[in-house]
């Protein structure tokens, strides 16, 4: 099996993202090879680990719109094993997690949660709350519910009013 990725990795069929993560870059007519990124890496994993993913720090801030830095280290909680996979100057880090973590199941509001967990309780301004309250009305109010229930109890009350919306 090595040896078989090897020669498509030296006919250039293939490309080595990192080690053991191999992909068919999809090659445009100006810059060439076009790899993907880190999130599609990032779900290829998951999907191939079954494993349950959440994206914190600077990454959910960016998912979520409140930073538009895109983070060079993105951290990840999991159910699967930790370990950092290394793709050019970036670094992705899977960190072990509770299963309470990865039982969010709204995608807005675990970023959400996440992202408020990073800026902290002491740190956190009303326009930020309040550019979470408006994303939020995106999503099903079911999911969002059952994730509140799960969140720390500040940001419980920060997102609790949302209900008039």
């Amino acid at each position: 099996m090595n040896k078989a990725l090897e020669r498509l990795h030296d006919s250039g069929k293939i490309a080595r993202v990192a080690m053991g993560i191999y992909v068919r870059p999809k090659v445009d007519k100006i810059i060439g090879a076009v790899l993907p990124t880190v999130e599609e890496i990032v779900k290829a994993i998951a999907k191939r680990d079954k494993a349950r993913l959440i994206p914190t720090g600077a990454q959910a801030l960016y998912q979520l719109g409140l930073s538009n830095q895109v983070p060079v280290n993105v951290v990840y909680y999991t159910d699967a094993s930790a370990r950092k996979i290394k793709i050019g100057k970036r670094t992705i880090t899977f960190k072990k997690a509770t299963a309470k973590t990865l039982s969010l199941k709204g995608k807005i509001s675990m970023l959400a949660i996440q992202a408020l967990k990073t800026i902290g309780q002491k740190d956190v301004k009303a326009e930020e709350v309040d550019f979470i309250k408006e994303k939020l009305k995106m999503e099903d109010k079911q999911l969002l519910q059952h994730d509140l229930n799960l969140a720390p109890a500040w940001i419980r009350e920060l997102l609790q009013n949302r209900k008039d919306a």
